[in-house]
């Protein structure tokens, strides 16, 4: 059953009876009832004034007797101006609810033969992950999620920028102060141990700057010039030789980051089925930067650097190669997505990258184009915003970069602290405890980042993440933990209500109707995310389903119900509403606990 183009249909039928004029149901459309009036849905009669030449409130009544009259939907309505509210039968959200409880594929839609690339993370080996990978993660993983749900084949692709002046810094630094340590003998996580020499270069580097400012030199000579940016550049150049020395050290400090990162990653709860590394794709970059060269596409300045000019797409100059022919990120850039399509033959490549690379992905696009690549249309910039934190930084080994391990380190004690607080561990073990402490912190983590729409900047607030009231991740896995304990409750009590048919239920409240109506919109909302790129969209969907569900369970009574069939009507109800947030958070990247 279709609810919504069945009562298009008979809206239809009503124009064409009522009105003598013929209207396809594709030219009509519904919109939910605001929660302050009575009804479902509302159909807007203001356009169609000049077919009915009659005014708003009385198109309205017309159309509203003739649907409870002629109609199998509607059993009520009213008329607020020129907006329909229709109120649908009982037993047609009965049937919805039992077609949604019985189906157990419910919340995936079926297969489509289109498959999507997901590239996001993208790390840089010459530091850790911080808090802006947490929301680059979350939002790479739920989008794939939520492909796979709307039914499409998904690859998630990690590209990590393993090669280039950032990570020969760290090399630089470690060479000349690192004195052989290693992640094993200083008992830092290698991830961390690197950045710590990416750090440290900086700082000698500013000093040089200096000294040499100090002698005359301007500020942009002074940071071409100094001593160790001059050697910093040598040894990128002698990696893409091969110097043996250099990639010795190469593959001995990203190996640590790498052993770091999956560490992370595994906490974070994101995973990826093909890595790619900028060391294997930036000579195929190179080697497309000949071929727009053979096609003058691009030009060669007499320094002998590489440029496009894409004036006539109302961009400027882009450097593809260096003078001394070393490459650029996006060298590399043109290499992998012809490397990715190679591999994939994918219908769409979506990379998840923030909104301060807009520039560059939109160059990186035309220029694909401009190279005539039969996948340059399907290429999409999932571009979000930057995360700020409320008074200053947290944890921070510069004070400007929050460490996505420090970070969720604190969420996991924020969460013990509140939990305990809460009294909601009674009777947990103490592993169940940190294991529950853990879920609430990722919990709380994931849907503040993901709540908010993907373009927008956002201000993460660690202590109002973590609350178990509003519009919070702790807050719907509560929800859930409230509604396994029910469940829990009723299977002790040997209460029946898997295989419900509830035949002689006639009546249903207003607030399980109104939870009906947003479970059986779930499919479609899974469509319409996808569509969006929007995980924000089921975070706002399930919050509402836990808001609206806790209301009911304040305000009706279920192992006090007198009426067997409504008792176990609200337990297989129940039942619903908590399979729904499994699965809505599931695509969130998000567990829900059984317990609290």
């Amino acid at each position: 059953m279709n609810i919504q183009g069945d009562l298009l249909s008979e809206i239809a039928e009503a124009f064409g009876n009522c009105f003598n004029h013929l209207i396809k149901k594709e030219d009509l459309s519904l919109q939910p009832t605001r929660k302050e009036f009575k009804g479902q849905y509302t159909f807007v009669t203001f356009p169609f004034l000049r077919i009915t030449k009659s005014k708003p409130e009385d198109t309205g009544k017309v159309l509203g007797d003739y649907l409870m009259k002629n109609g199998n939907l509607v059993s009520d309505y009213n008329v607020v101006k020129g907006f329909l509210n229709l109120s649908i039968r009982p037993e047609i959200w009965k049937q919805l609810f039992l077609k949604g409880y019985k189906d157990e594929q419910f919340g995936k839609l079926p297969p489509k033969p289109r498959h999507f690339l997901i590239e996001y993370s993208s790390p840089n080996t010459n530091k850790p992950l911080h808090l802006g990978h947490l929301r680059n993660n979350f939002l790479g993983y739920a989008t794939s999620q939520i492909y796979k749900a709307a039914g499409y084949n998904v690859t998630k692709v990690n590209l990590v920028n393993d090669r280039g002046i950032h990570i020969c810094k760290s090399m630089l630094a470690y060479k000349k102060f690192g004195q052989g340590e290693t992640p094993e003998s200083t008992g830092i996580k290698g991830d961390h141990l690197v950045g710590n020499y990416y750090v440290k270069f900086d700082q000698e580097y500013k000093k040089e700057i200096q000294q040499l400012i100090a002698k005359g030199l301007s500020e942009k000579e002074a940071a071409n010039e100094a001593p160790l940016i001059i050697e910093a550049r040598k040894i990128l150049k002698a990696w893409e030789n091969n110097d043996t020395e250099i990639h010795a050290l190469w593959k001995k400090m990203n190996q640590w980051v790498y052993d770091g990162f999956d560490v992370t990653y595994k906490r974070m709860g994101v995973d990826f089925d093909k890595t790619y590394h900028e060391s294997e794709t930036y000579l195929l970059g190179k080697a497309i930067v000949d071929e727009g060269l053979e096609k003058s596409i691009f030009y060669r300045k007499d320094d002998g650097s590489v440029w496009a000019d894409l004036s006539d797409e109302g961009l400027d100059e882009k450097l593809l190669l260096r003078a001394d022919q070393t490459s650029v990120y996006i060298t590399q850039d043109l290499g992998t997505a012809d490397l990715k399509y190679h591999d994939t033959h994918c219908d769409r490549s979506v990379y998840v990258v923030g909104n301060e690379q807009d520039y560059h992905f939109d160059v990186l696009f035309k220029l694909l184009k401009k190279l005539g690549r039969p996948y340059s249309d399907e290429l999409y910039h999932l571009s979000y915003g930057m995360v700020d934190l409320p008074g200053g930084k947290m944890k921070s080994r510069e004070g400007t970069v929050v460490d996505a391990d420090d970070l969720i380190d604190e969420m996991i004690e924020t969460a013990r602290k509140h939990t305990e607080e809460l009294g909601k561990i009674e009777g947990l073990s103490d592993k169940q405890a940190n294991e529950l402490y853990e879920i609430l912190a990722l919990g709380a983590l994931k849907y503040f980042l993901l709540k908010v729409d993907p373009k927008k900047r956002m201000l993460f607030n660690p202590e109002e993440s973590i609350q178990f009231h509003g519009n919070t991740g702790p807050f719907i896995q509560y929800t859930h933990a409230r509604i396994s304990a029910l469940l829990r409750k009723a299977n002790e009590e040997k209460l029946e209500f898997d295989n419900p048919e509830f035949d002689k239920l006639e009546e249903l409240d207003e607030s399980v109707i109104s939870i009906i109506y947003m479970l059986n919109s779930y499919p479609q909302l899974v469509a319409e995310a996808a569509e969006n790129y929007s995980p924000s969209q089921i975070a706002q969907f399930i919050y509402e389903v836990a808001k609206e569900y806790n209301r009911f369970y304040t305000e009706e009574s279920i192992f006090k119900e007198p009426d067997e069939d409504k008792k176990l009507f609200k337990l297989a109800f129940s039942k619903q509403v908590s399979r729904t947030i499994r699965l809505a958070m599931d695509l969130l990247g998000i567990q829900v606990p059984e317990r609290m």
